[in-house]
């Protein structure tokens, strides 16, 4: 993961403010029937929602979803999946392709078929046109600034007040939130229908999303304040339970579950959740007299997140010499190292890592930035390339042009050049697009402008910021 790093990608997120009829105006263009998660029974407690970006997660979730995609006629790169560290049990679909889960739903699905079900029925609303996708920043923002904005918009119309925080939201707005952003009862037929038709596209089994359903069902007698939010969200009848069932007994892939190696990389998943969100009980649900292997990968993160870093690592070493090829266990000792400010052990287990999966953008954005943290000044141009190579593979990331305005900056002070100055401005204005602070971008595109050499590549597209951050008039809030 990463961000501080891996799991390490646990990002605070700042609620984005504006007036109420700018709530009201987002509401109608970007979000009118948009599936969002209600608030967390605690969400009073909590004024920050946090991101997680996990490498191993997201591809295991976009290796599984990928099928589906393709069935939908959607282009598989072209949806961002967003993972957000809650214990509630939903997701949603937000600002155009981008599908959010929460890391309680994860947790709560069996299996990958379980999972897929719920990804299916999640593409089906996107597809279904159920969401509207909004404005330029809505489209073009990052998931972080989507998410906010979003967010921002259901506070802003449950509380009446557009300068609202996630520090005063009440169970009363909880509910005021339900009622505008939630699907319908049509809604949620039409994307079971669609999702079990990808699902049939794509030869695999409906069966999971009927566990899924099923698992939650009972839920509908509880009292609203003790239901999953999912159930809330999206409306669970009994006649879609029952569709689903009868689609699965005329389906001829009734009984065609996925490969077996996607069960694996489920149980490592929630293995890995547990690790790092709840290492205590990590501890207690998996002993060392355990000897499986998601035992362990359970256990080393735990261990080390606990403050035992040596017995974590002990453990790291025993996972990698049981898959030298796996990229993602050298990923985990380098985040547990670099966290513990030991960067020259963790620089060359990024860079194994980078070499056994190059096309992961969230790979090279640590390696590059444990290059950027390291003292040897003459691994900068390397720290750039991975950075900018993994801004060729994953747009729209603010963290990872943050990072490379960092290194063009340390480049600027070896080399005495005026241009990194202007690369600078350039980075710094994408990373604020990227966020949708058009009115800092603006400005920023403007210093770049001046500095970077006229007709440049660079230039070329810092004038295309300052172009359409002055098409837009500033409209967005500066985050």
């Amino acid at each position: 993961m990463m961000m501080t790093q891996a799991f390490g990608l646990i990002r605070r997120m700042k609620l984005f403010q504006s007036s109420l009829l700018s709530f009201l105006a987002t509401l109608i263009i970007a979000c009118s029937q948009t599936i969002l998660l209600a608030l967390p029974a605690n969400a009073q407690n909590e004024p920050h929602f946090e991101i997680i970006r996990d490498a191993e997660i997201e591809h295991y979730m976009r290796e599984l979803a990928t099928p589906v995609f393709r069935a939908a006629a959607i282009d598989p790169k072209s949806v961002s999946l967003v993972i957000i560290k809650s214990s509630t049990i939903n997701a949603f679909v937000a600002g155009g392709m981008n599908e959010f889960f929460y890391t309680g739903l994860l947790q709560a699905t069996d299996s990958p078929e379980q999972l897929l079900g719920v990804m299916a029925h999640e593409t089906g609303h996107m597809a279904g046109g159920h969401l509207i996708r909004g404005n330029e920043a809505m489209r073009n923002a990052s998931a972080e600034a989507i998410l906010g904005m979003v967010l921002g918009v259901a506070a802003g119309i449950a509380s009446g007040n557009g300068q609202v925080t996630m520090g005063a939201i009440s169970a009363s707005q909880q509910l005021a939130e339900r009622n505008i952003l939630s699907f319908s009862r049509s809604q949620e037929s039409s994307a079971d229908a669609a999702s079990m038709t990808y699902l049939d596209r794509a030869g695999v089994t409906s069966q999971g999303m009927l566990e899924f359903m099923k698992k939650l069902k009972g839920q509908e007698i509880l009292p609203i304040d003790r239901q999953a939010e999912y159930v809330r969200t999206h409306p669970l009848t009994q006649d879609r339970v029952d569709a689903v069932a009868y689609h699965i007994k005329n389906s001829p892939y009734a009984k065609k579950t996925l490969d077996p190696k996607f069960a694996v990389m489920h149980e490592r998943m929630k293995s890995k959740l547990l690790g790092f969100l709840q290492p205590e009980t990590a501890l207690l649900r998996y002993t060392d007299k355990d000897p499986r292997l998601p035992a362990r990968y359970a256990r080393a993160i735990a261990l080390y997140q606990s403050g035992q870093l040596q017995r974590g690592l002990d453990l790291m070493d025993g996972l990698i010499k049981q898959e030298p090829e796996n990229p993602f266990f050298y990923e985990l000792k380098a985040q547990a190292l670099f966290e513990n400010s030991r960067v020259e052990e963790a620089v060359p287990l990024y860079k194994k890592a980078v070499e056994l999966l190059p096309d992961s953008a969230l790979l090279r954005v640590e390696y590059g930035h444990a290059l950027l943290e390291s003292k040897d000044t003459s691994r900068l141009d390397i720290a750039i390339q991975q950075l900018t190579e993994a801004n060729r593979l994953e747009e729209r990331e603010p963290e990872t042009w943050r990072f490379l305005a960092a290194a063009w900056g340390k480049k600027g002070e070896l080399t005495k050049d005026s241009q990194y100055q202007g690369l600078v401005s350039y980075a710094l204005a994408e990373e604020a697009l990227a966020r949708g602070a058009d009115k800092q971008a603006n400005q920023l595109a403007e210093r770049a402008l001046k500095i970077l050499p006229k007709n440049s590549p660079y230039w070329l597209r810092t004038q295309d910021i300052k172009l359409t951050t002055d098409k837009e008039g500033h409209s967005e809030s500066q985050r």
